[in-house]
């Protein structure tokens, strides 16, 4: 970990929150957090096993109490947090490719993880020569580099509905005869995740706080040649797998809830451990869970509330831009023995 902490104490009024789909979020990381390596540091395995036998016997009238007084409360870095949206969007598409449609790609067999010749490693392709190089960016995917492969999952109705379905990771495809497929993500590219957000405010197109989801897309409905330009700048590109079972799955492989998973970055935050939020937002206040992870959640206290599916889902998760404070929630005891070993919160 990078960032100093600092243990603080819990507030009292966290006791009568309602915080009872964070316990059952928490609930299910359990298996898989005890058996988990914790990229921060904060805690082992084994850290976890207390609590979450206690969980599983815990009253959902009394889930906030256990969170306030059975964790070690702790602030990452400055603890100044800010938080986004996200959510399980549903797009228009077809089995098969219609006039229009553009497909939906499952992972190319080719992607891999492999040293490049200037000694970097991670996602790419070995080509013809034998030679680790990039994998194909959005704009070279878009133009057939991968046509023709069979990769095809589905195809899409809306390019402009598959790329925010590709931002949120997992969605629905409704089809004309009425059913649907539940696709989750599989893999990424490798390439650099841009957010249109930003660029649209950078170039003065959007006002400073005009970049919500809604307004994005707005603009690029009215500006369609230069909105197909601009998500080519983003070159990150996300394939996807069909989902039979519980979903949509997060980053531990596990079903995230609507109003209790936040997208975190496992280098300051273990995944599986129930987050406090503090923000300017009532409807991120409180109690949340880290079950998952994002291109653009990097850093001790970026965070991404997760709302579910259906029209208010998305409605509030477009608009979600929240500032406040953030603590991480961690085993008795392991909090201490973190701050030995990085240091107390590094104060400017």
């Amino acid at each position: 970990m990078a960032a100093g902490i600092a243990v603080a104490s819990a507030p009292v009024f966290a006791g009568q929150m309602d915080a009872r789909r964070a316990l059952e979020a928490f609930r299910i990381s359990c298996p898989v957090v005890v058996r988990r390596t914790d990229q921060s540091g904060l805690t082992q395995g084994i850290d976890w096993s207390g609590v979450c036998a206690e969980a599983a016997t815990v009253r959902p009238e009394n889930a906030a109490a256990f969170f306030r007084d059975r964790f070690d409360w702790v602030s990452v870095g400055a603890g100044k947090a800010f938080a986004t949206g996200y959510y399980e969007p549903e797009i228009r598409g077809s089995r098969t490719p219609l006039p229009g449609y553009v497909p939906i790609y499952r992972t190319p067999s080719d992607l891999t993880r492999c040293t490049r010749p200037d000694g970097q490693s991670g996602r790419g392709r070995v080509d013809e020569t034998g030679t680790c190089v990039l994998y194909y960016t959005r704009p070279e995917i878009e133009d057939g580099a991968l046509a023709n492969k069979g990769l095809e999952l589905a195809w899409a109705a809306d390019p402009i509905e598959l790329f925010f379905l590709q931002i949120q990771g997992s969605g629905r495809i409704r089809f004309p005869d009425g059913s649907e497929m539940r696709i989750g993500y599989a893999d990424q590219n490798g390439r650099e995740y841009i957010a249109i957000g930003r660029l649209l405010r950078e170039r003065n197109i959007l006002p400073p706080g005009g970049a919500s989801m809604q307004a994005i897309v707005a603009w690029m409905r009215t500006n369609p040649e230069q909105g197909r330009a601009l998500m080519r700048e983003n070159l990150s590109y996300v394939f996807f797998r069909e989902l039979t079972g519980p979903g949509p799955l997060g980053a531990m492989n596990v079903p995230v809830t609507g109003r209790a998973t936040v997208a975190a970055d496992p280098k300051f935050v273990p995944l599986g451990a129930p987050v406090f939020l503090a923000m300017d937002r009532p409807e991120a206040y409180g109690f949340w869970v880290a079950q998952d992870t994002g291109g653009a959640i990097k850093g001790a206290n970026r965070f991404d509330t997760f709302w579910g599916h259906g029209p208010e889902a998305t409605a509030i998760a477009g608009g979600m831009a929240a500032n406040g404070v953030a603590m991480v929630l961690v085993p008795k005891g392991s909090a201490y023995r973190a701050v030995q070993r990085n240091g107390p919160l590094a104060r400017p």
